[in-house]
């Protein structure tokens, strides 16, 4: 929770600097040799809206498990690490990142990449963490100590208690060893509910 916070303020911060340098973004995100002129000014609305909605999303509902702000945060994630990767593997030199527009300046390095490379990594845990096991309260072991209900709703579990699977070895339908013998008791065809 306390890494979403953080993360959700980063990402807050991250937009509100590229909103401060709108007219800046697209020229700064020429930069990394992939996009130029309108599709360099999409993109950087796109990227300030993501971050927006990830960031407001993170400090809003931290322990949130949606799926669709995981999915904006992998996606500008994934765009910033490309734009980064891409153009450090092709030697060209980027003055600043752009993370933050003009604001808290970073030049294009190993640092930029090993950044990029810790959110994308984050960025795997959360959609693994959205994609997989259902919340915590949806489905509760049964407690130490205490057996868990049998499904005929009775509080005996062994043999013959009448409740829960019957261990018994008759293979017929009557009633056998281990099958339950009290009044009401029911017998095996009876179980298929």
């Amino acid at each position: 929770m306390v890494l979403r916070l953080v993360l959700g303020a980063l990402f807050v911060a991250m937009a509100a600097g590229q909103l401060a340098s709108l007219r800046q973004m697209p020229g700064i995100l020429a930069g990394y040799g992939l996009v130029a002129g309108s599709a360099a000014a999409v993109l950087a609305v796109a990227l300030i809206v993501g971050e927006l909605v990830c960031g407001v999303w993170f400090l809003a509902r931290p322990r949130s498990r949606a799926l669709v702000p995981v999915l904006v945060f992998t996606g500008v994630a994934v765009v910033w690490a490309l734009l980064a990767a891409q153009a450090f593997a092709r030697g060209l030199t980027v003055a600043n990142c752009g993370c933050f527009g003009v604001y808290l300046v970073q030049r294009l390095s190993w640092f930029v990449l090993v950044q990029d490379a810790l959110l994308l990594l984050y960025a795997g845990v959360l959609l693994r963490t959205a994609l997989g096991t259902p919340p915590p309260t949806a489905a509760r072991p049964p407690t130490a100590g205490r057996p868990a209900a049998a499904p005929g709703g009775g509080s005996g579990s062994g043999p013959g208690s009448g409740s829960g699977p019957d261990p018994g070895p008759g293979p017929g339908p009557g009633p056998g060893p281990g099958s339950g013998s009290g009044a009401g008791a029911p017998d095996r065809q009876d179980r298929s509910e």
